[in-house]
């Protein structure tokens, strides 16, 4: 069992104990903000941010010290931030929540711990990075297909993908310049890249040569 080194029998918290936690989290968070930086492109500002949350979060931790209305005014302040916040990648989210788990472990003087688990997580999050985890086929692409909204689209490439990809679903349909026209968001596989441009001309004799894009599927997802 992990043991926190935290006392507060006496109702107090010691300058030492507090120090040590406050330490231990400053140097996992630099230890997240690494291990954020080896997955990829990254800010500054993010890098810093990640480096010391734990640190902000293990004080607060420190200065509710098991007082109920001190717990419901964090809580909801840890609110107002979060609806106030631009929404991040999934990548962005994970090392936020991992450094306020940091925090968290350190607030409650549990250091052991929150060190064997920051190791454990960035040991993880490295191999899952490195590896082809997850990791959607380079063939597949996504195509988009702008079409009059006087056509009907339910089937009306499917000869075409047929002849053309191995494998193609309608993800998304909307309309555009003010519903005169729809979009046509579908993910393809191609049996022969060589062959696209011939399937794009293909495509633009059935939709009044309007707007058609193809390429590789983006991974979306606004900076924080």
């Amino acid at each position: 069992m992990f043991t926190s080194i935290i006392d507060t029998s006496g109702g107090s918290i010691s300058v030492e104990s507090a120090l040590i936690c406050m330490a231990a989290a400053l140097i996992l968070g630099i230890i997240v903000a690494v291990v954020y930086m080896m997955q990829g492109k990254y800010t500054k500002n993010f890098v810093i941010t990640l480096a010391l949350l734990p640190i902000l979060v293990q004080i607060v931790i420190l200065m509710v010290n098991g007082n109920l209305g001190t717990s419901v005014a964090v809580l909801g302040t840890f609110g107002l931030i979060r609806f106030r916040s631009v929404p991040g990648t999934s990548k962005e989210i994970t090392s936020i929540f991992f450094a306020m788990a940091i925090g968290l472990a350190c607030g409650m003087g549990e250091v052991i711990f929150a060190v064997l688990f920051t190791i454990s997580i960035a040991v993880i999050l490295l191999l899952l990075s490195k590896s082809s985890f997850g990791e959607r086929k380079e063939i597949d692409k996504d195509l988009k297909i702008t079409i009059p909204e006087d056509l009907d689209y339910t089937g009306i490439f499917d000869d075409v993908f047929a002849e053309y990809t191995k494998r193609a679903q309608l993800n998304k349909v909307k309309t555009i310049n003010l519903g005169s026209m729809y979009e046509l968001d579908y993910q393809i596989e191609l049996k022969d890249p060589a062959r696209e441009k011939e399937m794009i001309d293909t495509i633009r004799c059935r939709n009044g040569n309007l707007a058609i894009v193809c390429g590789r599927i983006a991974e979306a997802g606004p900076e924080l």
